[in-house]
Protein backbone atom coordinates (compact mmCIF):
# COMPACT_ATOMS: atom_id res chain seq x y z
CA UNK A 1 0.00 0.00 0.00
CA UNK A 2 0.81 3.46 -0.72
CA UNK A 3 2.68 5.58 2.13
CA UNK A 4 2.96 3.39 4.60
CA UNK A 5 6.46 3.17 6.42
CA UNK A 6 6.46 -0.06 6.91
CA UNK A 7 7.08 -3.04 4.42
CA UNK A 8 4.54 -5.74 4.28
CA UNK A 9 7.81 -7.97 5.62
CA UNK A 10 8.32 -5.78 8.35
CA UNK A 11 4.61 -5.72 8.92
CA UNK A 12 4.52 -9.40 9.03
CA UNK A 13 7.04 -10.17 11.89
CA UNK A 14 5.04 -7.32 13.82
CA UNK A 15 1.90 -8.26 13.50
CA UNK A 16 1.95 -11.55 15.60
CA UNK A 17 2.48 -8.87 18.58
CA UNK A 18 -0.07 -6.88 18.15
CA UNK A 19 -3.06 -7.16 20.45
CA UNK A 20 -6.60 -7.24 18.81
CA UNK A 21 -6.39 -10.58 16.98
CA UNK A 22 -9.15 -12.32 15.81
CA UNK A 23 -8.06 -15.12 17.96
CA UNK A 24 -7.32 -12.78 21.10
CA UNK A 25 -10.79 -12.95 24.00
CA UNK A 26 -12.65 -8.96 23.88
CA UNK A 27 -12.85 -6.46 21.18
CA UNK A 28 -10.38 -6.65 18.36
CA UNK A 29 -8.28 -3.64 16.98
CA UNK A 30 -9.92 -2.25 13.74
CA UNK A 31 -6.84 -1.92 11.81
CA UNK A 32 -3.39 -2.41 13.66
CA UNK A 33 -1.38 -1.68 10.73
CA UNK A 34 -2.84 1.76 10.55
CA UNK A 35 -2.18 2.75 14.33
CA UNK A 36 1.22 1.15 14.15
CA UNK A 37 1.67 3.65 10.70
CA UNK A 38 0.48 6.97 12.44
CA UNK A 39 2.23 6.39 15.94
CA UNK A 40 5.61 5.94 13.45
CA UNK A 41 4.60 9.20 11.76
CA UNK A 42 4.41 11.14 14.99
CA UNK A 43 7.48 9.79 15.56
CA UNK A 44 9.20 10.34 12.33
CA UNK A 45 7.82 13.83 12.30
CA UNK A 46 7.78 15.21 16.12
CA UNK A 47 4.16 16.33 15.62
CA UNK A 48 2.41 16.79 18.52
CA UNK A 49 -0.40 13.81 19.54
CA UNK A 50 -3.14 15.52 19.00
CA UNK A 51 -2.32 15.64 15.42
CA UNK A 52 -2.39 11.83 15.04
CA UNK A 53 -3.88 11.02 11.80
Amino acid sequence: MEGFVLTDAQWAKMEPYCPGKPADPGRSGHDNRLFVEAVLSIVRTGSPWRDLP
